[in-house]
C-alpha cells in the first residue's frame, strides 16, 4: 500500500513537502514516483526516484523548485515543492513498482502500485 498526504492550500510561493509511506507488497519497489493530475487534464510524471542508489529523475515543470528524496528506515518517500505556482494545483499520486527501467521511469503505465493521491491547491 501507498498512503500519500502533506497536501493542502497554500499560496503562490510557498512550499509544502508530501509523504509517501510504503507498506506491504510495495516495499521491494524499484522506484518510486509522484506524478500529478490536474482538472480535465492527463495524470502527468513529476518526480521519481530509485531505492537503491537514489537516483532521481524530474519533468522539467519540477527541475528546480521540487526534490524527491527517500527515508529508507521509514520506507517513506518525500517530495519537497518550493515555490509553488498555481499551475502546480493538481492531486498528486505518489506510485510504485518493483521493474521500472530507466526508459520507462517516467511513464504512468510503468508502475502498479498507487497511492490515494493528495490535493495540492495553489492560489495566486
Amino acid at each position: 500500500q501507498l498512503q500519500a498526504s502533506g497536501g493542502g492550500l497554500v499560496q503562490a510561493g510557498d512550499s509544502l513537502r508530501l509523504s509517501c509511506a510504503v507498506s506491504g507488497r510495495t516495499y521491494s519497489s524499484s522506484a518510486m514516483a509522484w506524478f500529478r493530475q490536474a482538472p480535465e487534464k492527463e495524470r502527468e510524471f513529476v518526480a521519481a526516484i530509485r531505492w537503491s542508489g537514489g537516483s532521481t529523475y524530474y519533468a522539467d515543470s519540477a527541475k528546480g523548485r521540487f526534490t524527491i528524496s527517500r527515508d529508507n528506515a521509514k520506507n517513506t518517500v518525500f517530495l519537497q515543492m518550493n515555490n509553488l505556482t498555481p499551475e502546480d494545483t493538481a492531486v498528486y499520486y505518489c506510485a510504485a513498482d518493483n521493474a521500472v527501467g530507466l526508459a520507462t521511469i517516467r511513464f504512468r503505465a510503468a508502475y502498479k502500485y498507487w497511492g490515494q493521491g493528495t490535493q495540492v491547491t495553489v492560489s495566486s
